[in-house]
This record gives structure tokens, C-alpha cells and sequence, in this order.
């Protein structure tokens, strides 16, 4: 990863595979792009991502626990997209979006069109990286 100089702002340039396996974890996990938007400019907390409140924000495509909520967060994280927030006291219970994060989002904000659906074949390579990673 290098960094490169425009006149917007500074962005850090990501290899393919690095690049390649962020979108697939964020098209892959049950949220919605509009959560991801909404972490551009603040942090999210957790309950707001889970429970009947999730859906009503729609922050996910389907109802989620807590604990799943915090396990997809947390791999989301592991591939560089998010970050937990910390105040005072330590971590929170909040997240936000990585330079990493918010240049995917940016991205398919400016294609204007809806996050793809990922194939069965997608599912399974994020699946196999996912407990690869965790495994080992």
C-alpha cells in the first residue's frame, strides 16, 4: 500500500487482491450499502446494526443477533473495511468505515447502482478465506 497526492485528498493505493477480497467481504456480508454510507460520516453503534432496529434503519438485509451482527462487523474489520471506535474509557461499541472502507464505498457510490449480488461461487471464496483466516 502507497500513498499518492491529489488535489481532493490523499489516497492510499491497495493492491488488486487486497482490493478484490474488501468488496467481496462487504457484497458478501448482510448489510446494506446505506449503513456503509452512513459510517463515512459517523460511527455506528452495534444495536443500531442489530434487532428490528437494524432492519428499520436498513443497515441489513435480514434480522440479525447481536452476536452475528458483531461477528460479521468483526470480519469486516479483520479485511481492513471498518474499525471499532475508541473514547476515553477504550473500545466502544461503535464502528466506522477504514481509508480502505470509504474508498469501496466512494466507489460504488459514484457507479450509481445497487451493491452486486454475490454469486454462489463468491460465497464460497469468502467463506473459505473467512474460515481459513480464522482457523489458523
Amino acid at each position: 500500500m502507497t500513498a499518492s497526492s491529489s488535489p481532493k485528498q490523499s489516497l492510499l493505493q491497495y493492491s488488486t487482491r487486497t482490493l478484490t477480497r474488501a468488496e467481496q467481504a462487504l457484497f458478501c456480508s448482510p448489510f446494506q450499502l446505506i449503513l456503509f454510507k452512513t459510517m463515512r460520516h459517523q460511527s455506528v453503534p452495534l444495536p443500531l446494526i442489530s434487532g428490528v432496529r437494524g432492519l428499520e434503519q436498513q443497515y441489513t438485509k435480514k434480522l440479525l443477533s447481536e452476536g452475528r451482527a458483531e461477528r460479521e462487523l468483526m470480519w469486516l474489520i479483520q479485511v481492513g473495511l471498518l474499525r471499532r471506535e475508541v473514547d476515553g474509557q477504550g473500545i466502544t461499541d461503535s464502528f466506522r468505515l477504514t481509508p480502505l472502507g470509504r474508498q469501496i464505498v466512494e466507489k460504488w457510490e459514484a457507479q450509481n447502482f445497487p451493491v452486486p449480488t454475490p454469486s454462489l461461487w463468491e460465497r464460497l471464496v469468502n467463506f473459505l478465506t473467512r474460515w481459513f483466516s480464522i482457523s489458523f
